[in-house]
């Protein structure tokens, strides 16, 4: 059985002052599964050492963000190894903030999600469609072209401890939610488009989850946990979605 994962993404939101008391407020008392805290940058060693100091187990930290270059001369990126040095376990790729305001492609994010596999850190594959897409009815050719291409770049099993998550860009920030049955049509078509390795890959759903609709999402069964935006950023609405997975 798949274990669930919770991962709040603060995005460009905080401050020390923030984490800190963040950490205090959250009480994970009664949650079974993991959860990570996705913290810009430069909290992600204060995240680690506050999430440390808190005594919980199975929750970690995670970047929003890599460069897919290991080092050199690329004055303000960031490389997995830096990022192992902060404490990060997870690293998100493709979020689709990065592949629209950034112009990431999908050849871009396959190669920094390679780069994360490669390091023995845990990648956090983004995927989803624009609300035109969806019109469309492109759904599914535009989710199978951001997994292939991993696919065609990483090979093999590179799907083996890697986390999936479905953002329809047209739920994130906005309010709307897909329907729990929207949800997972596309949660199981993308299981499936990993072939042997989809049914022991954890693939998160996000787009303004909250506790009001988490259970509904939970239940479904392709549906592992949430990556939780603006939710996230409060400590008690974070906790009550957790304890829903």
């Amino acid at each position: 059985m798949r274990k669930t994962l919770v991962a709040a993404n603060w995005k460009m939101n905080g401050s020390r002052e923030f984490a800190e008391a963040f950490f205090k407020a959250l009480d994970l008392q009664g949650v079974s599964g993991d959860v990570a805290i996705f913290p810009p940058f430069p909290y992600l060693p204060l995240a680690a050492s506050l999430l440390q100091n808190a005594g919980y187990e199975r929750t970690f930290v995670g970047a929003q963000n890599v460069s897919q270059q290991a080092e050199g001369a690329l004055t303000g990126e960031v490389s997995v190894s830096m990022l192992k040095d902060c404490g990060a376990h997870y690293v998100i790729v493709g979020h689709s903030e990065r592949r629209s305001f950034y112009a990431e492609s999908n050849t871009l994010v396959a190669q920094k999600f390679l780069a994360v596999k490669e390091s023995g850190l845990v990648p956090v594959l983004c995927v989803g469609e624009t609300l035109e897409e969806r019109e469309a009815s492109k759904t599914l050719d535009v989710i199978a072209a951001q997994l292939d291409a991993v696919f065609a770049l990483a090979g093999g099993d590179c799907w083996s401890g890697a986390v999936i998550a479905y953002e329809p860009v047209w739920a994130i920030g906005t309010g709307k939610t897909a329907t729990p049955e929207q949800a997972q049509k596309v949660h199981e078509f993308i299981r499936a488009r990993l072939g042997a390795a989809g049914p022991q890959v954890q693939i998160l759903y996000g787009g303004s989850v909250k506790s009001a609709n988490a259970a509904s999402l939970f239940e479904q069964p392709d549906i592992d946990g949430a990556l939780v935006g603006g939710a996230s950023l409060d400590a008690r609405e974070f906790a009550e979605i957790c304890r829903a997975a």
